[in-house]
């Protein structure tokens, strides 16, 4: 059975969907379940009929490292989407408009909804207008790296023209945002990538490279520091480079901010990458008066999805200064396949899934 709207749209009861059951590996933790019911709405909620998702390595982390009981299981899989209204619900939105925009994990928990789905429900305030210019498959991965570059660059971090900025991970997908953001501000940006994608960042128009695969950050940057020391760096990996923070005093302004996402270990049973994770978490917290590093260090806090946030982000991509990279596109048959690609770490841009096969 299906209904139909007054914009001649028809919403079926059941759709399919990549369901999270338990915790583990993507292979090990989803279920394609073709019978999913389609979501009902509540107030300020309208559904949206998924044109075209994308991956965040948020998703594949949680899944492996969260158990059931934590993360409410099962839901819907994933975060970033771009689609049409299905179903305004009085919201003063008109169906069939193009929309993209992204479920935050919290919200995920709470109504188990995520983007790989063929329908989703979201609160009003987690969508903007998608550009005429833009194609599906293009604005499917804007939500949560560019919200999270936005959110460090603009609302934490207040980078301002003509201050320095450090991108680490210059090639990841909240890179690649951040630069982009911070050179339409009129920051001058230096980021870090191995060698081979060299060419690819200066593309963007940064004006400096570091290939980390040479020496490690720290050691580069004390023996080479910018004529003028960075004003923020931000740590877009989030690997928990704990020599980067300590000796950042040799090229960071002494009022500087250390900005990271979320430093995250590669696995509870990975005991060097846990021990870093501690290690780290004592430098920062370690004071000056105990040889403590004489520099702020922050995590960027859990997010809070405002209207005004995501406007501000998409004002960037409708006057053409921030540009959505996709690195693959895959169907929706083959998300598992998908999630293969962005496990590699080979990943150049977002790796996006076609939801409705006729999307471009």
């Amino acid at each position: 059975m299906s209904t139909t709207n007054l914009n001649g749209l028809t919403i079926p009861q059941t759709q399919k969907a990549w369901v999270i059951v338990k915790m583990g590996k993507p292979r090990e933790a989803l279920v394609f379940d073709q019978n999913a019911p389609v979501p009902s709405l509540s107030e300020g909620e309208v559904l949206i009929k998924v044109q075209a998702a994308a991956f965040n390595p948020v998703g594949y982390k949680l899944m492996g490292l969260m158990p059931n009981f934590l993360m409410k299981r099962p839901h819907v899989a994933e975060h970033d989407f771009t689609g049409v209204i299905a179903d305004a619900n009085g919201t003063g939105l008109t169906p069939g408009e193009a929309v993209w925009g992204f479920i935050p994990v919290g919200l995920k928990i709470k109504t188990k909804q995520g983007s790989l789905a063929q329908y989703a429900r979201v609160p009003t305030s987690h969508i903007v207008p998608r550009s005429p210019f833009l194609k599906p498959t293009e604005a499917a991965g804007l939500g949560l790296a560019g919200m999270t570059a936005y959110e460090a660059l603009v609302y934490i971090g207040k980078l301002e023209p003509g201050q320095n900025l450090f991108v680490n991970g210059g090639s990841t997908a909240v890179g690649t945002v951040a630069i982009q953001i911070a050179k339409a501000i009129g920051a001058k940006v230096t980021v870090s990538g191995s060698g081979k994608r060299e060419d690819f960042l200066r593309g963007f128009g940064v004006d400096g490279f570091v290939d980390y695969t040479k020496e490690p950050l720290h050691v580069q940057l004390e023996r080479a520091p910018p004529p003028v020391k960075f004003h923020l760096i931000f740590d877009a990996v989030g690997d928990a480079n704990v020599p980067f923070y300590t000796h950042s005093a040799a090229y960071m302004q002494p009022n500087g901010l250390y900005l990271t996402v979320a430093p995250v270990p590669a696995g509870w049973t990975n005991l060097p990458s846990v021990l870093n994770l501690l290690r780290l978490t004592f430098e920062v917290n370690r004071p000056l008066w105990l040889g403590g590093t004489p520099r702020r260090w922050q995590k960027l806090p859990v997010m809070t999805v405002t209207k005004e946030k995501l406007q501000g982000l998409a004002r960037f991509v409708d006057e053409g200064q921030l540009k959505p990279v996709v690195d693959s596109v895959f169907e929706f048959d083959d998300v598992l396949a998908a999630y293969d690609r962005i496990m590699s770490q080979r990943a150049l841009g977002k790796v996006v899934v076609r939801v409705d096969p006729e999307a471009e």
